[in-house]
């Protein structure tokens, strides 16, 4: 499946002029780039869709330290990209646009996501669902709108991050988007929650459900 470049994401890093059509990630496509698109035109460590599926044939490719077969596999914000003996991480620009951050092999072992709901099971054990479409089982305390950074390898906690003053904020969502600074102010607006961001001196208001908290 392709999508005509003029209706790519504004997150897309790339011009909008070039090849009429570019691929759609496999799934998750409204908050992803597909991995092709990735590799050939952003990073540009393969020249075609054959180079590509030499190195994923080559078992290069990873994301969050699972192999990767997929040539059109989504690759989203905080995801982190293995390439060879090379880490990438995935984060926002403050001109709204994914870039590809690289990291070490240490910072490579972790990864932080958004905590989107809680659900009671059977036993009294505690499903935790996190940003795009992970769960974990924890009784640990932890509320929605809280982060959690995984271990990789093993899936285990590693740290929560409470959704409280002084934490630090990024916007991923609305008018604010690559922005992040310090909690100063958390205020409720409806039974809502507004986070007040101290970001390069200003101080700027965030639906809590716009950001997501990185320490």
């Amino acid at each position: 499946m392709h999508l005509k470049r003029n209706k790519i994401g504004n997150f897309w890093p790339i011009p909008r002029k070039g090849n009429k059509y570019l691929a759609v990630a496999s799934h998750n496509k409204n908050e992803s780039i597909p991995l092709s698109v990735i590799l050939r035109d952003i990073l540009k460590l393969v020249k075609n869709k054959k180079e590509l599926k030499r190195v994923l044939n080559e078992k290069q490719i990873l994301i969050n330290h699972k192999q990767i077969k997929e040539t059109n596999y989504p690759v989203g914000l905080f995801d982190i990209l293995t390439i060879g003996k090379k880490n990438y991480k995935v984060v926002l620009s403050e001109n709204k646009k994914m870039i590809f951050q690289e990291i070490g092999d240490k910072e490579s072992e972790t990864k932080i996501y958004k905590i989107l709901g809680r659900k009671k099971l059977n036993k009294g054990k505690i499903q935790v669902n996190l940003m795009q479409g992970k769960n974990i089982l924890s009784n640990e305390k932890m509320e929605t709108g809280d982060s959690v950074i995984l271990n990789l390898k093993d899936n285990k906690i590693v740290k929560i991050i409470h959704l409280e003053k002084g934490r630090t904020a990024f916007a991923v969502k609305g008018k604010h988007i690559g922005k992040f600074g310090k909690i100063v102010d958390i205020m409720d607006r409806g039974g809502k929650k507004i986070v007040k961001i101290e970001h390069k001196g200003e101080r700027i208001n965030v639906w809590a459900k716009n950001i997501i908290l990185i320490e």
